[in-house]
């Protein structure tokens, strides 16, 4: 099995240039707690829900307390993202992908076109939960 089995196509990013606040609304309305961060479609970073919360914020913050932070999530997405991002490409195996995830400690890896840098994937550990699951039934 490898990456591109597992994947899930066409994952939900942001721009380098976006403000917190931007982010923290999409991980909030799309339900998801890795966001890759993008420049002209190649990753430069990841943000996590984890990242966000190291500033004292949930996605499931109400409006509120946005309100009352607002002006500290004016910051752009790079002060708070994690830089030099562990890629795979879609020929990746799924047993080298656990070994990653495990040995780095991280919760999704992104999925990148060899050729081009792009990203094109991006696979959580529930991805490959449920990618192991299929495997032992």
């Amino acid at each position: 099995m490898t990456a591109n089995e597992i994947m899930t196509d066409n994952p939900v990013t942001v721009s380098e240039k976006a403000s917190l606040a931007e982010a923290l609304e999409i991980l909030s309305e799309m339900e998801i707690r890795h966001l890759p961060v993008v420049r002209k479609g190649e990753v430069v970073g990841m943000l996590s829900d984890r990242d966000i919360r190291a500033l004292g914020l949930s996605t499931t913050t109400d409006v509120a307390r946005m309100d009352a932070i607002r002006s500290s999530l004016t910051a752009s997405v790079t002060t708070l993202m994690s830089g030099d991002v562990m890629t795979v490409d879609p020929d990746t195996g799924l047993g080298e992908i656990v070994d990653l995830m495990t040995s780095e400690k991280i919760g999704a890896i992104p999925v990148v076109d060899p050729e081009s840098g792009t990203l094109v994937g991006i696979i959580s550990y529930i991805d490959v939960l449920k990618a192991v699951r299929d495997l032992i039934d």
